[in-house]
């Protein structure tokens, strides 16, 4: 935006937490001498080269953002953990400020800033969001895209899905815009549980290598029921059969979450559902021999399926059946 009056100018400055760049100034029509002064008198403050903050108080984190993203240049646009930040997909500020501008150009910026260059950034771009940001679901993709290991790419955008910022579905048409991204297949895999309500990494494990190489009944995730005079979301729920199996991804609890715990449980008994409770040993370390577990119960239960092996290495009892059925 280029202000061309002085009541244009004040409402820029307001929707840039206080910020101007030198050219939006003299496209207001102050001088560049003017601008001098006014720095020099203290009224307004230098924040980066040639972007200023129009006051002399302390600069708000959007301030400071809005500084970035102007010291970056024509079409740049905060991105990676910064758009994260905005978007609530983290919950702190990262030191530094990220920022990705058009792949055509070059820019030097002052210290603090990333700078990231995408030829195809018109495309992933918000249109209307303040500060200039990235969609949500092209950070989502660009901090997968960066992430050290599966893990932590399922974690963002499983992050996302939850705190209702976005859906699975549109992150699996964001990445279909992509020509290229780390994790592709693993992560059309694991959002295709996150929309069917997987809710973590051990959950997605839990149906990846318990469930379903051992052909158990397919789970209702995040099933609703109503134990002890409260609603509840159970992780794994066969309703056929009257079994919850829980999830537990923490290796110990403090004392009041423990109790806390145990009354959930308590509560789901309660109701006539057996629970059987699984942590990440169990699913990593041992998927066989926890899908025996499950499949024992559920046929004391009523469910009248086979046990299959999930490989030849498949430790499961040497009395079911293998992958073939025979």
């Amino acid at each position: 935006m280029a202000p061309t009056s002085p009541d244009e100018f004040r409402a820029l400055a307001r929707i840039q937490a206080g910020v101007i760049s030198r050219q939006q100034a003299i496209d207001c029509g102050m001088s560049s001498r003017g601008i001098d002064r006014v720095l020099i008198s203290g009224r307004w403050q230098s924040l980066r080269r040639g972007v200023y903050l129009t006051h002399s108080g302390a600069p708000s984190r959007r301030a400071i953002l809005w500084a970035a993203v102007h010291s970056a240049g024509s079409g740049a646009v905060l991105s990676h953990q910064t758009a994260a930040e905005l978007s609530k997909l983290i919950d702190r500020p990262t030191p530094l400020i990220h920022v990705t501008i058009p792949g055509d150009r070059r820019v030097k910026t002052g210290s603090g800033i990333v700078v990231h260059r995408s030829v195809r950034l018109a495309v992933a771009t918000h249109p209307a969001l303040t500060p200039p940001q990235t969609r949500i679901e092209e950070t989502v993709l660009d901090l997968a895209d960066q992430a050290r290991d599966f893990e932590a790419a399922f974690n963002v955008a499983c992050a996302a899905c939850q705190r209702r910022i976005t859906t699975a579905d549109r992150i699996l048409a964001a990445m279909n815009r992509r020509s290229r991204l780390r994790w592709r297949a693993e992560l059309t895999e694991a959002l295709g549980h996150v929309g069917a309500g997987v809710h973590s990494l051990l959950e997605y494990r839990y149906v990846r290598l318990v469930e379903r190489p051992h052909r158990l009944p397919a789970a209702t995730r995040q099933a609703w029921v109503s134990a002890g005079q409260r609603a509840r979301y159970l992780d794994n729920l066969y309703p056929d059969y009257g079994l919850c199996v829980e999830l537990d991804g923490l290796q110990a609890h403090p004392d009041d979450q423990r109790w806390h715990d145990l009354r959930r449980i308590n509560a789901i008994t309660e109701e006539g559902i057996t629970v059987l409770r699984y942590g990440w040993t169990d699913i990593n370390s041992r998927p066989c021999q926890t899908a025996a577990q499950i499949a024992a119960v559920l046929g004391q239960l009523g469910w009248g399926g086979t046990l299959s092996r999930c490989s030849a290495k498949c430790t499961t009892p040497l009395h079911v059946s293998d992958s073939s059925g025979h």
